[in-house]
């Protein structure tokens, strides 16, 4: 990477999101699936555009996708089985003790969670499951790591927001009023280039705020230094996510 870009990386935000953001592995909702009393009723909570709601729909006769952003849902995959609705996480407009299993992605943390508890009771079928799923902070290979954890922690971390450590935490620290079940240790992982890692890096709100601030020269820095360590800046390196969860019966 040449100094120049290296000095605008930042700003090539965008799409790229959606292009390099990591992907739930088919596994996940086979484990979720086999905990679920029945197959009838799975409700996707923060939908987003559908990432986990998809990857329910081979396992369930009706899956439920439910956001209250209207541009999300609007970008979501349609499937024959899947509804997408406009609702918050507070008011789900899914009937009463009809859902077999209930999960959030990359989500709880924005929840009013006692409301969200309150109606995940409202429409849970009897023994239903709650799963509240996040991915925690990435990791690169071995060579990289450090340099990217310091920027992640000690030089970006001021710039997130608070909500970010419930994820970062894996959710540990949440009221989560259900006996618990834990799933087996999955991971998510991809292979990134330098430009498509540092893409995906500039969607992060905690970067958009260091920009804001002023302080590019966090941004100009870190860039740097990976693309010396990098090496081939067109070669792919292994990124990976943590998935964690709290799953309970309900």
């Amino acid at each position: 990477m040449d100094n120049h870009a290296a000095k605008n990386w930042f700003t090539t935000g965008g799409g790229n999101y959606a292009r390099f953001r990591p992907e739930y592995p088919p596994r996940l909702a086979t484990d979720l699936a086999s905990l679920a009393p029945s197959k009838e009723l799975a409700v996707d909570v923060g939908c987003g555009t559908g990432q986990l709601t998809s990857l329910l729909a081979p396992w369930f006769r009706t899956v439920v996708g439910v956001d209250s952003s209207a541009d999300q849902l609007a970008s979501a995959s349609a499937l024959p089985n899947v509804q997408y609705v406009g609702a918050p996480a507070e008011n789900l407009p899914v009937g009463d003790n009809t859902a077999a299993l209930i999960t959030a992605a990359q989500a709880a943390h924005w929840f009013d969670l006692p409301a969200f508890y309150k109606e995940v009771r409202r429409i849970a079928a009897p023994g239903a499951i709650l799963a509240l799923i996040s991915y925690g902070v990435m990791s690169l290979d071995d060579d990289l790591d450090g340099r990217f954890q310091a920027f992640y922690t000690q030089e970006i971390g001021p710039y997130w927001p608070a909500e970010r450590k419930l994820v970062d935490d894996g959710y540990r620290t949440i009221d989560f009023p259900f006996e618990e079940t834990t799933l087996a240790p999955i991971n998510m992982e991809k292979h990134l280039t330098l430009s498509e890692l540092l893409g995906y890096i500039s969607t992060w709100s905690a970067v958009r705020v260091v920009k804001e601030a002023g302080r590019e020269d966090i941004l100009h820095t870190f860039a740097g230094d990976l693309s010396g360590l990098w090496g081939d800046p067109e070669g792919s390196r292994r990124v990976c996510w943590p998935i964690n969860t709290r799953v309970g019966t309900i």
